[in-house]
Formats: structure tokens, C-alpha cells, sequence
């Protein structure tokens, strides 16, 4: 049975911290979807920092900037009937309330794991960097990252699997709609 894509695709904002796992939780949800023939676009943090924000810092301002650049490729794929799967930090609350009011199907999921795990599973030692005060403003350790108040999901990484995080990812698609078997 092939997919049909809805008309007001679907984002899925995957928020929390750097190594919580939402890249990972997004790449498996992506591998459903594309077995299943639904349109869709992961939207990775790092890589659109590098492709659509290299001009942009990690002040306040330009981290709101970025998001809202983001906001808008991810409003322009919905709008066309595509599942996009958004993996950002998000680290602010205001930052969240406008995805929220911008984006019509608009899904958070929060990755939550303990900082301590984060740092653990650094394979960039950007943690480590940060520490030592070689990276200012990173989240988590000298900036902010307000938990979300009300996500439609809380996935913790420390204690289920990256499958079942995606499984359960994929559920909520199912209750907006998107057909997957």
C-alpha cells in the first residue's frame, strides 16, 4: 500500500541538549518514513548551521535568528505536504512559542537525558571544550536551556532505546495522520 502524503504536512521539532540523541531518534524515524514512501526532510542542527547560518554566532540574537530561518524551511515543506523531522537544540522557551504559533502541525518532542550522559556521549568534546572555557555560551554549561513546558512528547535517551524512542516518534505520526503500516 503506498503512502499518501497529507495535505498540511507534519514538523516534528526534536529539542535537548547536544548529544541527547535527537539526530540519532530523527535518522531512524527518517529510515521509517522513507520505507514507507512518505515525503519528508530531516532538518539536522549542525549541518544547517554550516549551509544556512554560517554568518550567524551563537548569541542570543543570532541563535533566534537561525531558528526562525529554520522555522521557515520547515513551514515551506509542511505547507507542501511533507513530514519534516527538525533536530535543533531550541535551547529557549520563546524560541519554542514561535515554532508553535508558526508552524500549523507543529510537534516538540523533547529529548530529554541528564547533562552528565551528554557529556559522556561527546564524541565532538565539545563539552570538554566548553568546560575549559574554549566555546563560550554553550548550552547546558555557560547558556541556558529552559525545559519545555508542554511537548507533545518526552523521549529520555537515558533510559530507552533509540528504537523505541523512534517507535514511539512514529506513533505520534500516526495520531496526525501520516499513513504508516
Amino acid at each position: 500500500m503506498s503512502a499518501m502524503p497529507l495535505n498540511n504536512g507534519t514538523v516534528v521539532w526534536f529539542v535537548g541538549l547536544s548529544g541527547s540523541g535527537k539526530s540519532t531518534i530523527g535518522k531512524i524515524v527518517e529510515r521509517h518514513l522513507r520505507q514507507h514512501d512518505i515525503p519528508h526532510a530531516l532538518l539536522d542542527g549542525d549541518e544547517l548551521r554550516r549551509v544556512l547560518s554560517p554568518d550567524l554566532g551563537f548569541s542570543y540574537e543570532d541563535r533566534m535568528r537561525h531558528i526562525r530561518r529554520t522555522l521557515l524551511v520547515a513551514k515551506l515543506l509542511s505547507g507542501n505536504g511533507i513530514v519534516v523531522l527538525a533536530s535543533l537544540i531550541t535551547p529557549y522557551r520563546e524560541m519554542r512559542e514561535e515554532c508553535r504559533r508558526e508552524l500549523p502541525a507543529y510537534e516538540e518532542v523533547y529529548v530529554k537525558c541528564p547533562l552528565e550522559r551528554c557529556v559522556e556521549r561527546d564524541v565532538k568534546g565539545l563539552y570538554r571544550r566548553a568546560i575549559a572555557g574554549q566555546i563560550p555560551r554553550f548550552t547546558g554549561i555557560t547558556d541556558r536551556f529552559d525545559e519545555p513546558d508542554n511537548p507533545s512528547l518526552i523521549i529520555e535517551t537515558d533510559k530507552e532505546s533509540p528504537e523505541s524512542s523512534a517507535d514511539r516518534v512514529i506513533r505520534l505520526l500516526r495520531k496526525r495522520g501520516v499513513r504508516l503500516t
